[in-house]
């Protein structure tokens, strides 16, 4: 019996180990952004607890990692009483309304001296985490400010949530920080959303409030939310520091995640110098942020101004112009994608929003368009945030008049001659796969996909030969030099300089980018040839997976669909790709022209970037910033999104923004893109 009680003991010791050394690796990865092991080394650890737990259940806790995701739907939220309101913030539009604020709190300060604690307001869900001896107990949402939804299971599963704090921190204390959703995982949701036929979140801020919502927290775990703390609610049997930015720093202490862009400010100049700067820079945030939050930092100041109707008055929100405007919808058009999607596209009466003129918008699909009750005629509400384009919120209601038309792709693509609805470039007939929500043209010889190919295999991010660019490959489809990407490798300069405007010198630079091209990496041929669903992603883990265009090409669905990241869906486009004639005649065309069709197996710690770090910031003219992540990660090297002190390089771009004072604070070394194509070598 006491050997027994000693294994247990051993055993719960083991956990405990276990559990301890998971949540220091999550704190690592998903809050520092700097991992200590490598994703396999995670999911065996996290295996070895799952094997443990699932023996030995009684020893099973609420703060263990295994706890996050999985857990059974609730029926319905329950409500939570805020101890202390969650207030709202009172607006400043405008400099002389900061101002205004900042002599009324001057004058109730009685001429104290304070100094300013400014943060991103952060386009996300308010919440506050309630935690007991250690222990995450609640996690609700802000409400009405008095009550609010427990959604303690779904915030257990954001990864940046601590489930567990150290010992040394209050017996029982509140923070509250705002759920969001970053703007790249915003824009691949709603993509994977559009390809479903579900609706489409508005903005970052709806996909956040929706995910956090759901009954079943198995789908708030898919999604890639994240947290940022940004005060302490209250706190009971321990002192806390007494201003706004030492505690942020305590918090930061106890395993919370702060933003990095928050700054201690002296005076009310800074806090405009601050403003004006992410006025210039907000398009390169991670998140989408509609103004500054200024906080008064002396916190005794907070109890001595108090807070008017339901705003504090030691806060104020100084807000962005806004990036919405409303025009009218003329037309609803319809492009043909490389793939042969029907793409319905807004042509819109021209407005200026953020100093754009916005002439075209995004509409998706159909179904989106019959959701969101757009018609040809409306006044609509226009939204553009950063490269992103222009997307339409919905119509404004009020201003219909009757006259507005409701969109039928099937009507506006009817040919009477041909009594059916056809291609708009070609004039085939449209089809509608079974269980898919868009309308495809099946012919491959049609001119606009075979130009759209051709422009996206040249492409930086493909195949990259400059020279081919979207007027080029509308002249040598025209002129039928080229039938499709292949043909380009058959070129002849003599070809070249019988087209318009087209000089010896430039043919020759064109032949010379195209020889170059057959030395690309097999990721990006892979990518270049313009397979469904395929982006430069997902070629790169084919590539690694099958180190030969042969090989992939004789893959079943089964061995596709076993690779981690290659779904279903993927998998039948992939196998529907090779089982074409066409696409196999046009590879071994390739292959006769000399293209690599295969990659020599090299192990990661022989590539010559392994073991160092990038982070990439500021607009490059060469690379996207994906483009430029995928060339470090394809020759060994790590691309992050933050700098720590891992981190080797830091990619300066234009208008790097802080991210450059943070490297050069922490002395590390920055280089310019042509100091990183030289880096790069013959493969940039």
């Amino acid at each position: 019996m006491v050997f027994y009680m000693m294994n247990l003991a051993k055993v719960k010791e083991s956990l405990e180990r276990l559990r301890a050394e998971i949540n220091r690796h999550n704190y690592f990865y998903y809050v520092l952004d700097n991992p200590e092991i490598s994703d396999a080394e995670y999911d065996a650890l996290m295996r070895g607890l799952k094997q443990l737990e699932a023996a030995y259940p009684r020893f099973v806790t609420p703060d263990s990692p295994t706890q996050r995701v999985g857990a059974v739907p609730v029926e319905a939220f329950g409500v939570v009483e805020h101890p202390l309101p969650l207030l709202s913030l009172g607006n400043a539009f405008s400099q002389e309304e900061l101002l205004g604020w900042y002599s009324r709190v001057s004058k109730m300060a009685g001429g104290r001296q304070f100094n300013f604690a400014c943060e991103h307001k952060i386009d996300g869900l308010a919440v506050v985490l309630t935690y007991v001896n250690g222990q995450l107990t609640i996690g609700a949402t802000r409400g009405d400010g008095f009550r609010g939804e427990n959604i303690t299971q779904n915030l257990r599963t954001i990864r940046s949530v601590p489930l567990s704090v150290p010992g040394d921190a209050p017996p029982r204390f509140e923070v509250r920080g705002e759920v969001f959703l970053p703007k790249e995982g915003f824009n691949k949701l709603n993509r994977e959303r559009a390809e479903e036929g579900l609706p489409l979140f508005a903005n970052p801020r709806n996909a956040a409030a929706g995910s956090v919502r759901q009954l079943d927290p198995r789908i708030t775990a898919k999604r890639p939310l994240d947290i940022y703390i940004y005060m302490l609610g209250y706190a009971e049997g321990k002192a806390t520091p007494q201003t706004h930015w030492e505690t942020l720093e305590y918090l930061r202490s106890l395993g919370f995640k702060v933003s990095p862009n928050n700054r201690l400010l002296e005076d009310i100049e800074q806090v405009g110098d601050f403003y004006n700067t992410w006025l210039e820079r907000r398009e390169s945030l991670p998140y989408e942020a509609d103004g500054i939050v200024v906080k008064i930092n002396q916190l005794d100041l907070h109890l001595k101004l108090g807070d008017v109707g339901h705003e504090p008055r030691w806060a104020v929100a100084y807000k962005f112009p806004p990036i919405q405007g409303t025009t009218t919808l003329r037309e609803i058009k319809i492009s043909v994608g490389r793939t042969g999607t029907l793409n319905p596209y807004a042509v819109l009466e021209p407005v200026s929003i953020g100093g754009v003129t916005i002439r075209q918008a995004a509409l998706h699909n159909e179904d989106d368009i019959r959701r969101k009750d757009i018609r040809e005629g409306d006044t609509v509400i226009i939204q553009r945030a950063g490269e992103v384009i222009p997307q339409i919120i919905g119509p404004v209601l009020s201003k219909r008049t009757g006259k507005e038309k409701e969109f039928s792709l099937l009507k506006k693509l009817y040919d009477s001659d041909k009594k059916r609805p056809a291609c708009p470039e070609c004039g085939s007939e449209i089809v509608k796969p079974e269980a898919e929500v868009m309308y495809y043209c099946p012919n491959a010889a049609c001119p606009a996909q075979v130009q759209q190919r051709l422009g996206h295999f040249a492409s930086r991010g493909a195949m990259d030969i400059r020279g081919i660019g979207e007027q080029m490959s509308v002249l040598l489809i025209e002129r039928g030099v080229v039938r499709d990407f292949s043909d380009l490798y058959y070129l002849t300069k003599e070809q070249l300089t019988s087209l318009e405007r087209m000089g010896d010198k430039s043919a020759g630079n064109i032949i010379t980018a195209i020889e170059d091209s057959k030395k690309r990496s097999l990721g990006r041929l892979i990518y270049a040839l313009g397979i469904r669903h395929v982006g430069a992603e997902t070629a790169e883990i084919l590539a690694k997976e099958f180190f030969s265009l042969k090989v992939l090409t004789c893959a079943s669905k089964e061995q596709l669909s076993s690779i981690p990241a290659i779904g279903l869906k993927i998998a039948d486009s992939v196998t529907a790709f090779f089982k074409n004639e066409e696409n196999i005649g046009v590879i071994d065309r390739l292959r006769k022209a000399g293209v690599q069709l295969e990659e020599e197996i090299v192990k990661p710690e022989e590539l010559p970037l392994a073991g160092q770090e990038f982070v990439v910031t500021g607009r490059l003219n060469r690379f996207t910033r994906q483009e430029a992540e995928a060339r470090i990660k394809a020759l060994g090297g790590t691309a992050k999104s933050d700098i720590t002190g891992k981190t080797t390089y830091l990619v300066a771009g234009v208008d790097p923004g802080s991210k450059l004072e943070r490297a050069q604070a922490l002395g590390i070394k920055q280089i310019t893109e042509d100091e990183f194509r030289r880096l790069l070598g013959k493969t940039a």
